[in-house]
């Protein structure tokens, strides 16, 4: 679930290292007994950490189950802004997209159980609204747009919908490559990155 190696000095490492493994215990114990059954010291158990060092990572045990998707989610910005100032803008945001999932194990068992209660889908969700509005300031930099305009917003929209009809394809068929599905669907909206950010005159 993790979307990188860490940066920065030892306790840093360690402080993502037990996050990622109070995470892993939450998605463990709720794919085996039902998110609703999980209870915080079950939890906290199982990482070998106190429930009081639990509460200082996670806020809810939606948050701690949604915390793989949800980092990967909010890292696809920064992502682009890393992607080289030169590139077009289509393929930066292509190329983010698909390094961040190429790197991450994902699990369907996890996403289907997510996606489909409610209070898991809730959580990871605040990710998805996050990470569009994330997106559209990163476009509105490459685009020379104001992060307020229309075209970095609806881009952002545009973006953050093929992600959610792809993964939605990629539940419903087992046979499907979740990589493959997202160079196809965003090879479809690459002439909308590649448009010029162009107010409409206000009238």
């Amino acid at each position: 679930m993790d979307c990188g190696v860490p940066t920065g000095g030892l306790r840093e490492r360690k402080k993502a290292e037990t996050r990622e493994a109070i995470s892993r215990a939450a998605v463990r114990l709720a794919l085996e007994h039902g998110p609703e059954s999980v209870r915080v010291a079950d939890i906290a158990a199982q990482a070998d950490v106190s429930p009081r060092t639990y509460n200082n990572y996670f806020a809810s045990i939606a948050e701690a189950v949604c915390a793989g998707p949800s980092d990967r989610a909010l890292a696809l910005a920064e992502a682009v802004r890393r992607r080289p100032a030169d590139e077009p803008l289509d393929e930066a945001i292509a190329n983010a997209i698909i390094a961040l999932h190429a790197g991450a194990e994902i699990d369907r068992q996890l996403v289907r159980m997510i996606t489909c209660t409610p209070e898991l889908r809730g959580e990871f969700f605040k990710a998805v609204f996050a990470r569009e509005a994330a997106l559209a300031e990163v476009i509105a930099e490459r685009a020379g747009a104001e992060p307020g305009d229309l075209y970095p917003q609806v881009l952002a929209a545009t973006i953050s919908g093929v992600t959610r009809v792809v993964t939605h394809r990629w539940l419903h068929d087992d046979t499907s490559d979740f990589a493959e599905l997202l160079r196809t669907a965003l090879a479809m909206v690459a002439p909308m990155a590649r448009a010029p950010a162009v107010e409409p005159p206000v009238r």
